[in-house]
């Protein structure tokens, strides 16, 4: 699966993998069960240094729109993104543009990077993320 992902909720973190073509749909679906498992609130950790991301602008405005619907009633996590492609950087861009989410959200080289980012925002006064 190019995509996978493990919500540890004692530690309040979604941790993403992306591994290959990662398309809209598979996206969609992710966004779902975090939602659902009641983990859009958590701080979350995607490793998308071998992605390949397999969607056009047309797909990230999907990906707003669904998230405009989440964040109306509940607020996002800090996003760390880990990958270093001129193509991953692109479409982190795009999709932070789209965000209606005030959440924190960054892009890292190295997962201890992201890793160390994520544990600043935890001890950050917690606000509205919306």
């Amino acid at each position: 699966m190019p995509l996978r992902w493990e919500i540890l909720h004692p530690q309040k973190l979604v941790h993403i993998v992306a591994e290959g073509p990662v398309t809209l749909k598979e996206m969609e679906d992710h966004f779902d069960a975090i939602l659902v498992a009641d983990a859009m609130p958590y701080a979350k950790l995607f490793d998308a240094s071998r992605i390949e991301p397999i969607y056009d602008d047309h797909d990230v405005l999907m990906m707003g729109a669904r998230l405009s619907a989440y964040t109306a009633t509940v607020a996002s996590g800090p996003l760390a993104v880990v990958g270093q492609s001129d193509e991953l950087q692109l479409a982190f861009r795009r999709f932070v543009n789209v965000s209606p989410s005030k959440r924190p959200a960054a892009l890292f080289g190295s997962e201890p990077e992201a890793r160390a980012w994520l544990a600043a925002r935890a001890r950050e006064p917690q606000l509205d993320a919306n």
